[in-house]
């Protein structure tokens, strides 16, 4: 589960408007409630904390790199925020490098993580 460390998200910024009251709390909360959810259902589910792109390629390549991975969730902050649409596609690309085997899911929330996995494994 590849997603934006929330510790360096400012929630406040305008960016992160269709969000309103989400705080790095909630973000980890939600991270934590998922791979629980996960994790009790039987799946090895890790997550994947990235910065803006300083690092975020080298961090996700090297995770990757460890094994192999059924599927890779690509979350919400990535996505859906149009200032981090490079940071997206630059991450879609290194998935698709060294994962090439690897469904791809998205989430739309730190809750809904368990659905988006479970629609593809």
């Amino acid at each position: 589960m590849i997603g934006l460390d929330p510790s360096l998200i400012d929630f406040s910024d305008p960016n992160y408007a269709a969000f309103p009251g989400m705080t790095a709390e909630k973000v980890l909360a939600g991270f934590k409630a998922g791979e629980e959810g996960l994790k009790a259902l039987g799946y090895d589910a890790e997550h994947c904390l990235t910065d803006f792109g300083q690092t975020a390629e080298a961090v996700v390549t090297a995770h990757l790199k460890r094994r192999q991975f059924d599927c890779v969730m690509i979350g919400a902050g990535v996505r859906t925020v149009a200032s981090n649409f490079l940071l997206f596609e630059k991450l879609i690309n290194v998935v698709h490098e060294h994962a090439p085997r690897s469904k791809i899911c998205f989430n739309t929330k730190p809750s809904d993580t368990l659905e988006a996995l479970q629609r593809w494994i």
